[in-house]
């Protein structure tokens, strides 16, 4: 047996297997028309594109695979020379200059006030 509770009563109430498995009172439906397709635009065949792909650019992908594969023993954020080396320095900067500043506030938070 199954149980739902009644809307009247507000107690649990005995009910069928068939309205048990829609609660409240709500009956499945299925719509009377399909709805519509959210991608319903003409698509390209590929033999219409034609063999050539067009891309934003060159294919640096072999460039940069030479640079990054050399045995020259620099670490991988750092292999691509001056710009990679600030880039770095900054932003290993930024983390010690917030970590003193965060225990600069913590330690400033830790101590009494004074009375006035």
């Amino acid at each position: 047996m199954y149980y739902k509770v009644s809307g009247v009563t507000g107690k649990l109430t005995g009910v069928t297997a068939a309205s048990a498995y829609s609660p409240q009172g709500l009956k499945p439906t299925v719509p009377s028309q399909a709805p519509p397709m959210i991608f319903a635009v003409p698509t390209k065949v590929v033999s219409e594109t034609g063999s050539v792909a067009h891309y934003m650019g060159i294919n640096k992908v072999p460039e940069l695979q030479k640079i990054f594969q050399k045995t020259d023993g620099a670490p991988v954020h750092l292999k691509r020379g001056v710009m990679d080396k600030m880039l770095y320095r900054t932003t290993m900067g930024l983390t010690i200059g917030g970590t003193l500043y965060c225990l600069m506030a913590l330690y400033i938070a830790a101590q009494p006030r004074k009375p006035q």
